[in-house]
C-alpha cells in the first residue's frame, strides 16, 4: 500500500520530508530489530528509551520510511507528526483496510470484570446466532478460533491485523477489553464502539499512572472523547456519578443496590453457580441461573446484559447466553482434583479482586480457606501490604509465594506483603518457590478446605529476570497430584 494512502486521513501529520507519492509500504513495525523489507517504522518516544535513536537500525533492516515527531538527519522518507502513537493507530487501521468498520464493536473498561463480561457477551451473541470475537486478557478469539496476542488491548499494528482476520472470518461483533493503558497510549484513536460498559474502579497499575485519579481519568477517555455511541454504567460503583457527568452519549445503568435501569434481585449463591431475578424497568423479569459463582459475577452478567440490550438482543437470547457459559479461563475456576478438598484458580491480583474472591469462597467453604498468592514485580508496590492485610483478615492460612517477580528480588516482594499480613496475627508462611507453595497447600488441606490459587489465573508462565518460564497452574496441580500419590506408595 502506498504511504500517501496510509497517511491521507492522519490528522497528526505536520510535514513530509522526502516522501515520494508512490512509495510502497509492505509492513508496519515499531521494532527496529525486525527485518522489514519496504517497512514503515514508527519512532515512538518513551519514558526510558526514544525510538528515534533506533531509526538507523530500522532503515538497515529494510524500512524505507519513518513516522517521526522530529525530523532526523537521515536520507530517508519521513512523515513528521504531532503524536506518533495516535498516527500509528490510524495508519494501522488504514493498512488493514479498516476492519473495525466491517464489524460492530463493543468495549468494556474497569479494573475488574472485563474478561468475564466479554465471555458472557460472546455467549449471548452466539445464542442469538451471531458470530462474535473477543480481544482481551486471555487472548483473542474469532468465533471458535484462538488467535495469539500479548496484551489485554494489543498494540495497534497487532490489533488491526487481528481485527482484519476476524472480519475476513465472518465475525459480526467484536467484544473488546479496553484497558486504561490502551486509552492513555492512544491505541484506539479513531475507533468507534457501538456500546461500551464501565464496570468499576479499584487500585491497580499505579506503577504506571501514579495516582488513582490518573488511572480513573485514563478510563474515562473511552466515554468523554466521542469514541462510544451508547454506554452502560455500574451505578453501584462509587465513581459512577463522575463517569456519567462527563458522558457524551446516551447511557443505561445497571446495579444491585442503587436505583438503576437494569437490576438483579433475589440473588442465591452456591459453590458452583449463582441465580437471580433480572429486571428492566416495567418489563417482566427473568430468572437467570449462571454457571459461575460470586456476587461479582452478577455484576458481570448485568454488564453483559446491558450491552446486549443496547445491541438489540432480546431478553430470551440474553438469558440463553448467560446460562450457557460454563466457565471463564482462570476466573473462579474449579480445578478437577478428585480430592476431599477443593482447589480454585483465580486471576485476582489486586486488593479488591483478592477481597472479592475470598469473600465469595467464604460463602460456601465448609472448612478452611488456604490462600496461595504473591504480587508481581516491577508493578504497583503500594498494593503489596494491602493484599497481605486482606489475606490475613479473610483467609484461614496464607502461603506467600512468587508471582512474576520480573526484575525484582522475589524476597523483597514477599517482605512487603508480609508487612501487611504480620500485624493481623494470622497464620501464614513464606515459600518463594511457587510450585512448592502449591504442594504445601495441598499437603495440609483436608476435607472441606478450599485452596485458592490467586494471581496467575489463565497465565501459563512465570516471568523471572525477563524470561517467561513455563508455569501452568492447572498442569502443576495435576503433576503434584500424581507426585503426591506416588509418594504415598
Amino acid at each position: 500500500m502506498q504511504l500517501a494512502e496510509l497517511i491521507q486521513d492522519v490528522i497528526e501529520v505536520k510535514e513530509l520530508y522526502q516522501v515520494p507519492m508512490d512509495l510502497e509500504i509492505d509492513i508496519l513495525t515499531a521494532d527496529s530489530r525486525q527485518k522489514c523489507q519496504n517497512g514503515l517504522f514508527f519512532c515512538i518516544p518513551g519514558g526510558r528509551v526514544d525510538a528515534h535513536d533506533f531509526a538507523p537500525q530500522a532503515v538497515e533492516n529494510g524500512c524505507v520510511a519513518l513516522i517521526v515527531e522530529r525530523k532526523l538527519d537521515m536520507d530517508v522518507a519521513q512523515v513528521v507528526v504531532t503524536d506518533t502513537r495516535a498516527a500509528m493507530t490510524r495508519i494501522a487501521a488504514a493498512f488493514n483496510g479498516h476492519p473495525e468498520k466491517r464489524m460492530r464493536l463493543v468495549g468494556i473498561t474497569g479494573t475488574k470484570g472485563k474478561t468475564t463480561t466479554t465471555y458472557l457477551f460472546k455467549s449471548i451473541a452466539e445464542a442469538a446466532g451471531i458470530s462474535c470475537g473477543i480481544i482481551g486478557t486471555t487472548g483473542c478469539i474469532a468465533g471458535n478460533t484462538k488467535l495469539p496476542s500479548k496484551l489485554t488491548t494489543p498494540d495497534p499494528i497487532e490489533m488491526f491485523s487481528i481485527l482484519r482476520v476476524m472480519a475476513d472470518a465472518g465475525v459480526k461483533i467484536v467484544c473488546m477489553e479496553v484497558s486504561a493503558h490502551a486509552l492513555y497510549l492512544r491505541k484506539l484513536v479513531g475507533v468507534q464502539f457501538d456500546a461500551a460498559a464501565y464496570t468499576n474502579l479499584s487500585q491497580d497499575h499505579l506503577d504506571f499512572f501514579g495516582t488513582l485519579d490518573n488511572y480513573f481519568a485514563a478510563k474515562c477517555i473511552l466515554f468523554n472523547s466521542g469514541m462510544v455511541r451508547n454506554a452502560a454504567v455500574n451505578v453501584d460503583e462509587e465513581t459512577a456519578d463522575r463517569v456519567i457527568e462527563n458522558l457524551t452519549c446516551p447511557y443505561v445503568t445497571y446495579g444491585i443496590s442503587a436505583k438503576s435501569d437494569l437490576y438483579a434481585r433475589d440473588i442465591e449463591i452456591t459453590e458452583s453457580s449463582v441465580s437471580f431475578m433480572m429486571k428492566l424497568h416495567d418489563v417482566p423479569g427473568v430468572r437467570v441461573h449462571l454457571l459461575l459463582t460470586g456476587m461479582f459475577n452478577v455484576y458481570n452478567a448485568l454488564a453483559a446484559s446491558s450491552l446486549a440490550m443496547i445491541m438489540g438482543f432480546s431478553i430470551d437470547q440474553i438469558k440463553a447466553g448467560l446460562e450457557s457459559l460454563v466457565s471463564v479461563p482462570g476466573r473462579v475456576e474449579m480445578l478437577p482434583t478428585n480430592t476431599p478438598y477443593r482447589m480454585i484458580l483465580d486471576y485476582s491480583h489486586s486488593p479488591d479482586a483478592l477481597s472479592n474472591i475470598l469473600r465469595t469462597v467464604r460463602e460456601f467453604c465448609r472448612g478452611r480457606i488456604i490462600l496461595v498468592f504473591g504480587c508481581g514485580g516491577d508493578r504497583d508496590k503500594g498494593k503489596r501490604p494491602m493484599m497481605g492485610k486482606i489475606a490475613g483478615e479473610m483467609a484461614d492460612f496464607s502461603i506467600l509465594t512468587s508471582d512474576n517477580p520480573r526484575f525484582e528480588d522475589p524476597m523483597a516482594i514477599l517482605n512487603a506483603i508480609e508487612s501487611g499480613i504480620r500485624p493481623t496475627g494470622a497464620d501464614y508462611e513464606v515459600i518463594e518457590n511457587r510450585r512448592e507453595a502449591i504442594r504445601q497447600a495441598m499437603e495440609m488441606a483436608v476435607g472441606g478446605d478450599i485452596i485458592v490459587l490467586a494471581g496467575k489465573g489463565h497465565e501459563t508462565y512465570q516471568d523471572i529476570q525477563g524470561v517467561k518460564h513455563p508455569f501452568d497452574e492447572k498442569e502443576i496441580v495435576q503433576s503434584l497430584l500424581v507426585e503426591m500419590k506416588e509418594d504415598e506408595i
